[in-house]
C-alpha cells in the first residue's frame, strides 16, 4: 500500500513539476524527500548526482569566464565551444531535476546559473569576434568564421586559422539551439540588444550552412586530414534543427517584448533541409558514416523528419561503427591510435590505410545511443547500451565516496605491440581505456552526456523537461513555444494556396472582365502596398544592424517563394515601429502604418530574354505553387499575388495567359489547390508574425520603399491587342551575311552595311566585329554599339527571333537572376557541375561561387565555339536547378553535370527527330521549348531506339548504371599498376588507402579518369565494358557459364576480339565466316 500511495505521489510530483510560474515556464514543487517508488529519497537520489557533478564537472569550470576546459590537467587551459555547451547542459538538466524540490537548499540557483555562467561565456568570447561574423556574412571563408576554442580563462584566442580548424558550423549551431532550450525552461542568458542583434547576425551565418564546407565536429575536415573542407551531414542538420528552434523565438523569454524576437529566412532554412536529406546517409563526401550523424538525427538536434530516412542513416552508423567498447568516428580514423604520428598536423597521401581496423572506439556514443532509446520510447535500447556501457566504465578514487566516482573514458584503444594481431584478426585484441580518469584528467563531454542518460534513466528528468522546445515529438505534432509566433514545423494537410490576381492597369482589368476574369489594381487594394521582393530585402537589411558592434544586418540575398508568401504589418510609437508578417503565398507587409504585399520574384521584370517567353513564366508560376505546396510548413494558408501586365497579353501571349488565369478561376492549378479572392478578404485569415528590425529614434528618418504602382494611362484608352504573331520561320532567323567575308573588311564598309541591312541577325554579326574592333563605345548611326546591340536585343525579343536574342545577350555579356543559386540546387545534391564548351577545356564547380566568378567562367569557357552558347548555358542551369530540385530522380547515374555536354545531347537528341531532314537550330528553339528538350533527354532512354541514338544519349549526360564504381574499385584492387582510359591514369595507390569503395571521393575520381574521352558513345562503351570485366582467379566458373546472356562468355569473348581488333592484333581475312569490315 505505501509503494503504491509512493508510486501514486511520485506521478502527481511529474504532473506538478511541468505548471508555469510568474517569471519562469515551471513552478519549484513543494516537496522534501519524497519518497521514490524504490524507496530511496529523491533527495538522497539527487545528491548523489550533485556530488558527481561538482567533482567531475563543475570542479573545473573556470570561474571567470564560465568555460570548461577540453583537458583537466595542464597550464593554460583551453575550451572547445562544442565541449563546454554540452557541460552546460548537464548542470542544467540536474538543476532541472532539482526544482521537484522546495529546500534544494540553494544547489537550483548553483546549477542553473553555472549553465548561465557557461552560456553567457560562449557569448562573450563570440561577440569579442563580431568583426569576424561581419566578414563571414559577406563571404563565408574559413579565415572568417568565428572561432571554435579560447582560452578557459580569458576567453581569448589561441590558435590561428591556419593552426586549427575553427569552422565548425555545428558549434555555433548547438549554441543557438541550447540557448532557445534553456531559456524555454525559464533561464534568463541575454540581457540587452546588443546581445540580440549578435544572435541574429549568428542566425543569418547559420542560414548558408547548407553552401559552406566547414572542418565539422572532428576538426579535421576530409578524411584525409590534409587541411580540406567538406560538406557534413552533421552540420548541416544541427543547422536546420537550430533554425527551427529559434525562428520566431523571444530571447528574453517571456519577459521578452517583439523586438527581442529572433527571424529565419524560411527559404534558407528549406535549403537546409533538402541539402541534409540528399546527403544522408552519408555524413560527406569521404564520410560514407560517421558517428557524428548521432548527435545531428538524435538527441539534441532531432534534425530528420523523416523516419525511414532517420532509421536507414542509424542503421549504418551501428553496422558500420559499432564495437564491443563503444563507436569508432568513422571508419581509417586515426585519431589517437597508436601508429599516428602526434608531431603532425596533417596525414601524408595514403596514411589513412595505416588506421584500417584499429581505430579508437568511443563509449560516448553508447550513452547517445541510450539517450536515443529514452526520447523513443525504446527500453530494449536503453538496457541493450547500458549494458554495453557500465562494464568500460572507470572508478575515480574520491575518499568520501565508497567506490569513487564513475567516469567515461574518452577513448579505447589498441596498444602498438597488438596492432599486427589486431588487424590480421579483428576483435581479437584487448583494448585499453585512455588515460581519462585518473590523476584528474576527466573527458567532461563524455562524463557530461553520462550525466543527463543517467537522470532520464532514473527518471529524475523527463524528456520534456531538457528538451521544451519538443525538438524530438514528431513533426506533426510540434507545437509553438509560444503562440505569438509562428513555427515551421511540417503540416500535414491538404494545402489550398490563396491567390489574389492583379492587374497593373485599370484598363488591363476592364478588358480581363470581358473574358470572366476577376482582378484589382493597385489602386483597388488601398490602403495594401504592393511591393516587389527587392523592396522586402531593403527591409531585412536593418534586421540585426548594430554600430557599436560593426554589425551591419542581413546580407543582401533574394527572398524566395516561401519568405514572399507572407503578410507583413507594422504599428506606429513614438519609439519604434513594429513589422509584422502574415505569412500568406505571396508576402503581404504593414509598414509604418500600412499593409504590405510582396510578390513573387517571377514576376519581377527582368533584363534576361527568358523572361520574354511566357510559357516560361507560366511555367514558373506552376513551378512556384507546386513548391508552396510541397514545402510550405506554417499555420495558416499561404498567399500568392499574381502580377498581370499589358505585355503579357500581347500577341500570341494572350491565349496561354487566359488559359492558366482559367484554371485559376476554376481551383486548380496542376495538382495544387488554389482559391481566388479579393486581397482584403484573404488577408482577414492570414497568420501574423511580428518582426521589430526597423526600430529607429524620433529624430531619425524613416526608411522609404517603393511600391508597385499602376500603370497611368490616358482616360478611356483601351487594350489594343495585337493579332498573334505567327511563328518565326528558319528562314527569318538566318543572317543574310558570313561573317568569314566580312570580319577583315574596313570599318567604313561595316557601318555602310549596317546603315543598309535590315536583318536584325546580320546587323548583330557586324556590330559583333565592330565590338571587337572598336570597342562598345564606338559611335554608330544609332549610337555606340553596345546601345545598338541592347536595341537588336529587344527588338529580336519582341519578334521571337531566338537566335538573334541569344547571339545579342552573349554579346553584352548578360547574367540570368538567380544562377549561383541554381548551381548550389544542384551541388547540395552531391554532384558537381562543369561549365565549357563540349570538346573543349571545363571548368569543375564542387563547392558554391558567386555570381561574377560564374559570370567569368561562362564567358571565359563557354562562347569558344558558339557566343550564343554562353547564354544557352545559362538557361540549362537555371533549368537544371529547379528539375533537380523536384525530380531528382531524373539524375540518377550522373556525379558531374556537365552542362556542355548535355547541350551536345540536345543537339543530337534534334538530329535524332529531324531523320534525314535537317535538324532544327537549337539557338532558335524558345527557352520553354529548350527546357521541354532538356526533361525529354533526361527521361530514361526508350528501348525503340538503336544502341548508338541510346549511346550518344547516356554518354552525353555521363549517365552511369547502378554499381558501376564499385566495379571499377574491384577492377583497381587486381591491377596493381593502375587502370588508364584515354591517357588518363588512376593508380591503385595511393587511391585505395585513401579511400574506400562506397566513398563518394572515389567515383568523383572515376569521373575524372573518363574525363579526356571526347566521344559520348565509346564513353559509355568503356562504362560497360568495365562491367563485364571478370574479375575471378579461378576459372572454372567462367567455362560453366552459359555464352549468352548477362556476363556470358560470347558476351566476353566478343569483347575480347574486339579490343585485339582495336590493338591491331589481327589481321583481316575475307574467308574467314567472321569477317569484319
Amino acid at each position: 500500500m505505501a509503494s503504491s500511495l509512493a508510486d501514486v505521489s511520485w506521478k502527481v510530483l511529474e504532473l506538478r513539476a511541468r505548471s508555469k510560474r510568474s517569471g519562469s515556464v515551471y513552478e519549484p514543487i513543494k516537496s522534501i524527500n519524497l519518497p521514490r517508488p524504490d524507496g530511496e529519497s529523491l533527495w538522497d537520489k539527487l545528491d548523489h548526482y550533485y556530488r558527481i557533478v561538482k567533482a567531475t564537472v563543475l570542479l573545473y569550470q573556470s570561474p571567470t569566464t564560465g568555460l570548461f576546459p577540453t583537458k583537466t590537467f595542464g597550464e593554460k587551459p583551453k575550451a572547445k565551444v562544442h565541449d563546454s555547451l554540452y557541460c552546460a547542459a548537464s548542470t542544467w538538466a540536474l538543476a532541472l531535476a532539482y526544482r521537484r524540490i522546495d529546500d534544494d537548499k540553494g544547489r537550483t540557483h548553483e546549477l542553473e546559473h553555472s549553465a548561465i555562467k557557461c552560456m553567457r561565456g560562449i557569448l562573450y568570447c563570440y561577440m569579442r569576434q563580431a568583426d569576424k561574423v561581419q566578414q563571414y556574412k559577406q563571404d563565408p571563408k574559413p579565415s572568417k568564421c568565428l572561432h571554435s576554442i579560447f582560452s578557459a580563462h580569458t576567453g581569448d584566442e589561441v590558435f590561428s586559422h591556419e593552426e586549427y580548424g575553427h569552422l565548425q558550423i555545428d558549434a555555433v549551431s548547438l549554441f543557438l539551439l541550447y540557448l532557445v532550450e534553456m531559456i524555454s525552461s525559464g533561464l534568463q542568458i541575454i540581457y540587452n540588444t546588443d546581445e540580440v542583434s549578435f544572435i541574429q547576425n549568428l542566425v543569418f551565418c547559420v542560414e548558408r550552412a547548407y553552401r559552406v564546407p566547414d572542418f565539422g565536429i572532428w576538426e579535421r575536415g576530409s578524411k584525409y586530414n590534409n587541411g580540406s573542407t567538406e560538406l557534413h551531414s552533421s552540420s548541416v542538420g544541427l543547422a536546420k534543427a537550430a533554425l527551427e528552434a529559434i525562428n520566431g523565438f523571444n530571447l528574453f523569454g517571456n519577459q521578452g517584448c517583439s523586438w527581442s524576437v529572433i527571424f529565419v529566412d524560411l527559404d534558407a532554412h528549406n535549403r537546409n533541409r533538402q541539402t541534409l536529406c540528399s546527403l544522408l546517409p552519408r555524413e560527406s563526401r569521404s564520410h560514407n558514416t560517421d558517428a557524428a550523424l548521432l548527435p545531428c538525427i538524435s538527441y539534441p538536434a532531432f534534425a530528420v523528419d523523416d523516419e525511414a530516412l532517420y532509421s536507414q542513416t542509424l542503421d549504418k552508423v551501428v553496422r558500420k561503427l559499432k564495437g564491443k567498447h563503444g563507436f569508432k568516428r568513422f571508419l581509417r580514423d586515426g585519431y589517437r591510435t597508436a601508429l599516428e604520428d602526434k608531431n603532425r598536423h596533417y596525414y601524408k597521401p595514403a596514411e589513412i590505410k595505416l588506421f584500417d581496423g584499429i581505430e579508437c572506439e568511443f563509449p560516448l556514443f553508447f550513452i547517445f545511443m541510450m539517450i536515443d532509446g529514452v526520447f523513443r520510447g525504446n527500453t530494449e535500447q536503453v538496457k541493450e547500451y547500458q549494458q554495453l556501457l557500465e562494464p568500460l566504465l572507470q572508478q575515480s578514487t574520491e575518499a568520501d565516496f565508497k567506490k569513487g566516482y564513475p567516469v567515461v573514458p574518452k577513448y579505447y584503444y589498441v596498444p602498438a605491440d597488438f596492432v599486427e594481431l589486431e588487424k590480421k584478426n579483428p576483435g581479437s585484441q584487448k583494448r585499453f581505456p585512455s588515460n581519462h580518469g585518473r590523476d584528474g584528467k576527466f573527458f567532461l563531454w563524455g562524463q557530461s552526456l553520462y550525466i543527463i542518460a543517467k537522470l532520464l534513466v532514473d527518471g529524475l528528468v523527463s524528456v520534456k523537461d531538457i528538451d521544451p522546445v519538443k525538438r524530438y515529438i514528431p513533426p506533426q505534432d510540434q507545437r509553438n513555444v509560444s503562440m505569438r509566433y509562428s513555427n515551421q514545423g511540417p503540416l500535414e494537410n491538404d494545402l489550398v494556396v490563396h491567390v489574389a490576381l492583379i492587374a497593373e492597369s485599370q484598363r488591363l482589368q476592364v478588358f480581363l472582365n470581358t473574358y470572366g476574369i476577376q482582378t484589382q489594381t493597385p489602386q483597388q487594394v488601398e490602403p495594401i502596398q504592393i511591393w516587389p521582393q527587392q523592396e522586402l530585402v531593403k527591409a531585412y537589411f536593418h534586421l540585426g544592424i548594430n554600430e557599436k558592434l560593426g554589425l551591419s544586418g542581413r546580407p543582401d540575398r533574394p527572398v524566395g517563394c516561401l519568405g514572399t508568401s507572407k503578410v507583413l504589418m507594422k504599428s506606429h510609437s513614438s519609439a519604434c515601429y513594429s513589422l509584422a508578417l502574415i505569412l500568406n503565398e505571396a508576402q503581404i507587409y504593414r509598414i509604418l502604418g500600412k499593409t504590405v504585399v510582396c510578390y513573387p520574384i517571377i514576376f519581377d521584370l527582368s533584363d534576361f530574354y527568358m523572361s520574354q517567353d511566357v510559357m516560361m513564366l507560366i511555367d514558373d508560376i506552376k513551378n512556384a505553387l507546386q513548391f508552396i505546396k510541397q514545402y510550405w510548413k506554417m499555420h495558416g494558408r499561404p498567399l500568392f499575388l499574381v502580377l498581370i501586365r499589358e505585355d503579357n497579353i500581347r500577341g500570341s501571349r494572350f491565349n496561354p495567359i487566359l488559359d492558366m488565369l482559367a484554371a485559376f478561376k476554376k481551383g486548380l492549378v496542376g495538382d495544387v489547390k488554389v482559391h481566388v479572392d479579393r486581397l482584403q478578404t484573404i488577408i482577414s485569415g492570414a497568420v501574423v508574425e511580428q518582426l521589430d528590425f526597423l526600430r529607429i529614434s524620433e529624430t531619425e528618418e524613416p526608411p522609404e520603399f517603393k511600391s508597385f504602382e499602376e500603370l497611368e494611362l490616358p482616360k478611356h484608352s483601351k487594350v489594343k491587342r495585337q493579332t498573334s504573331t505567327p511563328n518565326v520561320t528558319e528562314l527569318e532567323q538566318q543572317p543574310d551575311i558570313n561573317v568569314n567575308d566580312w570580319k577583315n573588311r574596313p570599318t567604313y564598309e561595316i557601318l555602310q552595311k549596317l546603315n543598309d541591312c535590315n536583318c536584325l541577325g546580320s546587323q548583330a554579326i557586324l556590330l559583333n566585329i565592330l565590338l571587337k574592333r572598336e570597342g562598345p563605345n564606338f559611335i554608330t548611326k544609332e549610337g555606340t554599339v553596345s546601345d545598338h546591340i541592347e536595341r537588336i536585343y529587344r527588338k529580336a525579343g519582341s519578334k521571337k527571333l531566338w537566335s538573334v536574342v541569344r547571339f545579342a545577350a552573349s554579346l553584352l555579356s548578360k547574367v540570368v537572376d538567380s544562377l549561383a543559386p541554381s548551381i548550389t540546387n544542384v551541388l547540395v545534391q552531391g554532384k558537381q557541375v562543369t561549365l565549357g564548351a563540349f570538346g573543349q577545356e571545363e571548368e569543375i564547380i564542387s563547392n558554391p561561387l558567386s555570381p561574377g566568378a560564374i559570370k567569368n567562367i561562362i564567358y571565359n569557357k563557354c562562347n569558344l565555339q558558339d557566343e550564343r552558347e554562353a547564354v544557352l548555358q545559362q538557361e540549362l542551369v537555371i533549368h537544371i536547378g529547379w528539375i533537380i530540385s523536384n525530380s531528382p530522380e531524373l539524375f540518377n547515374g550522373m556525379l558531374k553535370i556537365r552542362v556542355g555536354w548535355m547541350v551536345h545531347a540536345m543537339k543530337y537528341e534534334l538530329k535524332i527527330r529531324a531523320g534525314e531532314l535537317p535538324p532544327v537550330d537549337l539557338y532558335q528553339l524558345s527557352p520553354s521549348e529548350v527546357k521541354q528538350l532538356l526533361l525529354d533527354i533526361l527521361q530514361p532512354q526508350q528501348q525503340g531506339r538503336c544502341w548508338l541514338n541510346r549511346r550518344q544519349i547516356d554518354g552525353s549526360l555521363n549517365r552511369t548504371p547502378s554499381g558501376f564504381y564499385d566495379r571499377v574499385w574491384q577492377i583497381l584492387e587486381r591491377t596493381p599498376n593502375g587502370v588508364i582510359v584515354a591517357g588518363k591514369f588512376l593508380p591503385q595507390q595511393p587511391t585505395l588507402s585513401d579511400m574506400t569503395m562506397y566513398e563518394m571521393n572515389f567515383s568523383l575520381l572515376v569521373e575524372d579518369m573518363l574525363q579526356n574521352i571526347d566521344q559520348p558513345e565509346y564513353r559509355q562503351i568503356i562504362v560497360e565494358t568495365k562491367l563485364c570485366l571478370p574479375l575471378q582467379d579461378d576459372m572454372t566458373s567462367f567455362y560453366n557459364t552459359p555464352p549468352l546472356g548477362r556476363r556470358g562468355t560470347c558476351s566476353y569473348l566478343t569483347k575480347a576480339v574486339m579490343n585485339l581488333l582495336l590493338e591491331g592484333d589481327l589481321k583481316a581475312n575475307a574467308d574467314d565466316p567472321c569477317y569484319i569490315s
